[in-house]
C-alpha cells in the first residue's frame, strides 16, 4: 500500500473517531500489528488473507477496518474482546504455517485490544502522529472516493435490480497445452469484474473499502450472475464451467436452480474461492467441497500467490485444483525442488497458472509439469487460433475479436460476421 492510500485510510480513521468522541462508551479498537511479522510472512497474499480473517470482528462489531501507514491493521466498532481476536488468530493457525508471533502463548502482541473511553485520547494521538510524519501535501489535493457504508448498502443492492448483469458478465478460457501448437480448453470462467460493477453507482463510492459490507453486496451479486446465464446468448458452452462464488452462495437456492435447470448432465461447475474465505470459514469450506464434490463438481483455490503456496497446509484442505498466480519476478529463479514437491503433492494437473502475461510464464509453469494456462498472452494464442479459423479476419482488430469472444452479451457480438467462429471452443 502506498502513502496516499495509507494516509486516506487515517484521515477517515480520525474522522470516524472524532463522530464518536463525545459518547465513545462501548466502543474499541482491535490493533493487529502486522509489521511485527517476519518480512516473509508480509507477503501481500499473506497480509491479505490475515486482513480477512478479521472480517468476522469487523462484521460482528459493525465496524470499520483500516490499514495504517505501516501496514498494521486497526479495526473499529463495538463488542470487540480480546476472546473475538483469539479466536480469528486461531483460524489462522489451522490452516497456515505462519510467523512465531502467532503461535505464542499470548497472542496479545500481535492483536490487542483498547477499549473506549480509557484508550481514546492515547490512540486518537497515535494516529495523528502517525498522519503528520507521512503525509505530503499533494495529497490534500487528489479527489477521494468515499467508503461505503452500513446504511447504504441495501439501497446499492437493490440497484442491482436495475442493473442487466447479463451485460457485465465476462469469460476467459483456461487452455491446457497438448504439445506444439495443440490446444484444447479446460474450462471457461464466468465473472464480473469489480471495476465494471463500480462503474453502475456513483463514482464517488469506494465498494471495496468496507470488506464486510462488500462481502454482504458479492453475495447478492453472486445471485444475480447466476440468474444470467439464463438470459446469456452464448451458444457454445464449455463442459466444464468456473464460477467466483462466495462460500454460502454455493448453498443458494439460485446456485441450485443453475445446476438442475441450466446445466446439461455432461457439465460441470468449478467454483473458484479466494483463501480469505476459506480461511474465514474453514467448516463451511469443508461441508461446500464435500457437497459440490458429490454432485460432480470441483472446488478451485483461487488467487494463490507462489509465496503463499509455500504456507498452505494442502493435505488438511485438499482441494480439487489450485490456481497459482504468476508473478514477473519468478522468471528468474531456477527451479525449486520444494515448491515442485508441493505441486506434485495435490498433482500438477489440478494446477492452473494464471495472470500469464508472456512467453517466460509459460516456461516457468512447464518447468513445475503445469500444463493448464490463463492470463493476457493465454488470450492472445486464443484469438490468434479463432482469428485464423474466420475468413473474414482482416476486417477487424484482434483487440476487437477478443473484447467479442470475451462478452456474453449479443450487443458486444453485434460487429461480428462469423459468431458461430468466434465462440469457438478450439
Amino acid at each position: 500500500m502506498n502513502k496516499q492510500q495509507s494516509n486516506k485510510a487515517e484521515k477517515y480513521l480520525l474522522d470516524a473517531l472524532d463522530r464518536i468522541a463525545k459518547n465513545s462508551y462501548g466502543y474499541a479498537v482491535l490493533y493487529v500489528s502486522i509489521s511485527k511479522l517476519k518480512p516473509k510472512h508480509r507477503h501481500p497474499e499473506f497480509v491479505k488473507i490475515l486482513g480477512r480473517l478479521f472480517d468476522s470482528v469487523v462484521g460482528n462489531a459493525r465496524g470499520y477496518f483500516f490499514v495504517m501507514s505501516n501496514g498494521d491493521f486497526v479495526i473499529l466498532g463495538k463488542n470487540i474482546t480480546q476472546e473475538t481476536v483469539d479466536e480469528a488468530v486461531a483460524k489462522l493457525r489451522q490452516g497456515l504455517s505462519a510467523d512465531p508471533i502467532l503461535h505464542g502463548q499470548d497472542c496479545s502482541q500481535f492483536a490487542t485490544v483498547f477499549e473506549f473511553p480509557a484508550n481514546f485520547v492515547t490512540f486518537y494521538k497515535y494516529v495523528e502522529e502517525m498522519l503528520a510524519s507521512n503525509v505530503q501535501s499533494e495529497d490534500l489535493l487528489l479527489p477521494q472516493k468515499r467508503p461505503i457504508e452500513a446504511g447504504e448498502i441495501d439501497n446499492v443492492i437493490s440497484e442491482l435490480d436495475e442493473i442487466d448483469i447479463a451485460e457485465l458478465v465476462k469469460r476467459q478460457s483456461v487452455i491446457k497445452i497438448k504439445g506444439a501448437g495443440k490446444f484444447e480448453i479446460l474450462f471457461q470462467e464466468f465473472f464480473v469484474a469489480v471495476k465494471d460493477l463500480s462503474l453502475q453507482f456513483d463514482s464517488n463510492l469506494d465498494l471495496v473499502a468496507n470488506r464486510w459490507l462488500f462481502l454482504y453486496l458479492t453475495q447478492a451479486l453472486d445471485k444475480k450472475t447466476l440468474a444470467s446465464f439464463f438470459s446469456a446468448s452464448l451458444k457454445k458452452w464449455p463442459k466444464q464451467i468456473s464460477l467466483n462464488l462466495n462460500l454460502s452462495s454455493a448453498f443458494s437456492r439460485e446456485f441450485i436452480e443453475f445446476a438442475r435447470n441450466f446445466l446439461k448432465p455432461e457439465q460441470k461447475v468449478l467454483v473458484e474461492l479466494q483463501l480469505v474465505d476459506v480461511f474465514n470459514n474453514l467448516p463451511l469450506y469443508f461441508e461446500t467441497k464435500e457437497i459440490l464434490n458429490q454432485g460432480g463438481h470441483k472446488v478451485v483455490l483461487d488467487e494463490v500467490q507462489p509465496a503463499a503456496l509455500k504456507m498452505l497446509n494442502l493435505k488438511t484442505l485438499k482441494p480439487d485444483m489450485v490456481k497459482l498466480f504468476w508473478e514477473p519476478l519468478l522468471e528468474n529463479e531456477p527451479v525449486n525442488p520444494k515448491f515442485k514437491e508441493i505441486i506434485d503433492s495435490l498433482g500438477k494437473e489440478n494446477f492452473i497458472l494464471a495472470k500469464c502475461d508472456s512467453e517466460k510464464a509459460l516456461k516457468w509453469g512447464l518447468s513445475y509439469g503445469i500444463t493448464a494456462f490463463q492470463g493476457p498472452f493465454i488470450d492472445d494464442i486464443e484469438t490468434a487460433v479463432i482469428r485464423n479459423k474466420c475468413p473474414n479476419a482482416e476486417h477487424c482488430l484482434a483487440q476487437q475479436c477478443l473484447k467479442r469472444r470475451k462478452s456474453l452479451s449479443a450487443l458486444a457480438k453485434a460487429g461480428c460476421s462469423h459468431p458461430d467462429i468466434l465462440e469457438d471452443l478450439l
